[in-house]
């Protein structure tokens, strides 16, 4: 599942074998099993918080420049695999025997660095947390007269309040949903496609094959990763202390267009992101970016003072903000909304189905699946016992939430995060930030103006929370069902990486917010959703009548534009369908820009030529080259906030200006 943090796109697998991953129940299951206490190993901790460090800093980058994070399941069980293999070779030769790494450790080790990652994600810094610090509150617009009228929906942002807010709120999805796991893996067969192709990748380790392939896809990893991270280096030195300067703000396509945010800026992050992400998705991304940034923005600034007042911020919702909110909105809804609708569908009529019955090789993974049983009672005592600590705990940290609303959302919070991980199970498609909203719009309404704001946001971070963890259990639950890795070891290894990513993301997510201007408008993190989910929380307490004049008029059109688009791409025939543009992709330029669409574009060209030359090339190392350019742009992040911390400037600034006519 590949997520951003205003949508979610759905994965493009990376198997390095693309059989299924039942040809390999002959040789797994005449292995001898460890123990569930042994798939545990301390040396398989260390490897996962820090690769779970690593992943947050990346996840972080993407996340306030764009809002958008591809898929990091496969790079984490790669990664994981490789460094541990490194850990016991170098032991070895200085003369120390360690325990051979089993398929099953390296499933566990992967489920404890995504269950890391995955709060820098759902942890909300890029959209509900940021959108309650002062800085995003100023920069929507204080007007007397708004639902933004008042500093006391205003929570700043520092790391002791962050990190009790994780740990009251994201072990809620684990806890609510570890009792279904029987009913999800065993009696429905949910497919769980990302979970499906990891255990793929893992299972593959064990095969001579695999092992060779695994190989060169580390030493592809390494050799991008380096030549992206010398690439920032360089890029760094352009930069100056101006926003305006370097490669970043390069008017690729002639200053014209840089106007409107088209240009390359030689990204290697969201090249690799379009590398990632399917060809429909960059390209839809791009259409966005024309129709949006390149047409429709423009026209509606040109009609400042007529539809709207002329001496408002731009992010204001009483002007150019206003439009941009309730076309991404439109479009994000929309999606959202016709999926979970043919989810809800498709989940009905399953149901009326005969569940399907159990072959030889299900029966022997099923018994090894059920044989360490995580208690009902231990479950449900973890729900209860994180409810009531958080009815006590989030109205201290937060005095504009009442305890009540606190329970209301964790009422609604589990039957989502259910839905989420049903989903997910049958289309891979998750449904966070649409849960999250609708979240958001309903307390934030039923609270009014004294805490509204707040509570919405806060409502919104419990739902995602919660629902982006039941469905990374239920996707790691898949993974090791078909890697025979313990489901005990698997909880257990999943609340161990939520600890750490309770403590590890704030952290990691401090070092950007100390060194760089996050949320400015024109620099290179604006953290965009932050602002659409604040003023998500306006409009639940406004609602339509402060908005400007045709603005809700375009939210109805591109709204049914959306369901319309979802529509066709289900009934006409799939070679047709493809070409069909996904809406929630569209929505991504309008608040962000166009720049980083053509980035993606440029990787989607790479990804289609690579395929056209050789197939099996790009199917097996195209995953690799991706990871290794977003990790070492993302790794070049913590030397440059050392030196902006440190007051160290670029020494050149490269900047382009319009030449003076003769």
């Amino acid at each position: 599942m590949a997520s951003h943090e205003g949508t979610t796109i759905s994965d493009p697998l990376l198997p390095v074998i693309t059989q299924d991953p039942n040809n390999f129940n002959s040789k797994v299951l005449s292995e001898t099993i460890p123990k569930w206490k042994d798939q545990i190993t301390v040396r398989g901790l260390v490897v996962s918080a820090v690769l779970g460090t690593l992943f947050c800093i990346l996840v972080h980058r993407l996340s306030l420049a764009t809002g958008m994070v591809p898929s990091l399941n496969i790079a984490a069980a790669l990664l994981g695999f490789s460094i541990t293999k490194m850990w016991i070779f170098s032991l070895s030769k200085f003369g120390f025997s360690s325990s051979p790494l089993t398929r099953q450790e390296t499933t566990v080790i992967q489920t404890c660095i995504v269950s890391c990652y995955g709060l820098a994600t759902s942890g909300g810094f890029g959209t509900y947390l940021l959108a309650m610090d002062d800085k995003i509150y100023k920069l929507i617009g204080v007007d007397d007269h708004s639902g933004n009228s008042t500093d006391d929906d205003v929570k700043n942002l520092s790391l002791g309040w962050m990190i009790s807010f994780l740990f009251v709120v994201s072990f809620l999805g684990i806890f609510s949903l570890v009792a279904l796991r029987k009913v999800m893996i065993i009696d429905y067969r949910l497919t769980y496609p990302s979970g499906t192709a990891t255990a793929m990748l893992i299972n593959s380790f064990s095969t001579n094959t695999g092992s060779e392939v695994a190989e060169k896809q580390v030493s592809y990893l390494g050799k991008y990763l380096s030549l992206s991270f010398f690439w920032s280096f360089f890029k760094w030195i352009f930069s100056g202390v101006d926003n305006s300067c370097g490669f970043d703000h390069f008017p690729t396509l002639g200053l014209t267009l840089y106007k409107y945010s088209f240009y390359f800026d030689f990204s290697p992050s969201f090249v690799g992101c379009g590398l990632i992400c399917p060809h429909n998705v960059n390209c839809s991304i791009l259409l966005g970016a024309i129709l949006f940034n390149g047409f429709l923005l423009p026209a509606i600034s040109k009609q400042s003072g007529a539809w709207y007042p002329s001496n408002i911020h731009d992010s204001d919702l009483k002007g150019l903000g206003g439009y941009k909110v309730l076309i991404s909105v439109s479009l994000i809804l929309g999606d959202g909304l016709y999926s979970l609708i043919k989810i809800i569908a498709i989940s009905l009529r399953n149901s009326t189905k005969p569940k399907p019955k159990p072959n030889i090789q299900h029966k022997q993974k099923d018994e090894m699946f059920l044989k360490d049983r995580i208690p009902s009672w231990f479950a449900a005592s973890g729900v209860i016992l994180v409810a009531i600590v958080s009815a006590f705990t989030i109205p201290v940290i937060f005095p504009q939430v009442k305890w009540h609303i606190v329970l209301i959302s964790y009422i609604i919070a589990p039957v989502l995060a259910f839905c989420n991980s049903y989903g997910t199970g049958l289309t891979d498609m998750s449904m966070l930030t649409t849960y999250g909203k609708i979240g958001i719009f309903v307390i934030a309404s039923l609270v009014g103006k004294n805490g509204g704001i707040i509570s919405g946001l806060v409502a919104c971070g419990i739902i995602i929370t919660s629902a982006s963890a039941a469905s990374d259990l239920m996707q790691d639950f898949r993974t090791g069902y078909l890697t025979l890795t313990s489901p005990r070891a698997m909880f257990v290894s999943q609340l161990a990486g939520t600890a750490m990513g309770c403590v590890i993301a704030p952290l990691t997510f401090w070092l950007y917010w100390t060194a760089f201007d996050i949320g400015s408008p024109d620099g290179p993190y604006k953290a965009p959703y932050a602002v659409l989910f604040r003023q998500m929380a306006i409009l639940g307490i406004e609602g339509f009548s402060e908005l400007p004049k045709y603005s809700l008029a375009m939210f109805c059109s591109f709204f049914m534009l959306s369901i319309v688009m979802n529509m066709a791409r289900d009934v006409i025939p799939r070679k047709y369908s493809m070409y069909v543009p996904i809406s929630m992709a569209m929505a991504i330029p309008v608040f962000v820009g166009a720049n980083f669409g053509i980035d993606m574009f440029v990787g989607t060209v790479i990804s289609y030529v690579w395929m056209r030359r050789s197939k099996k090339d790009a199917e097996d190392y195209g995953g690799a080259v991706a990871s290794g350019l977003i990790c070492g742009d993302g790794l070049w992040t913590i030397p440059s906030a050392i030196l902006s911390i440190s007051r160290i400037n670029p020494p050149i600034c490269m900047n382009f200006r319009p030449s003076l006519s003769s």
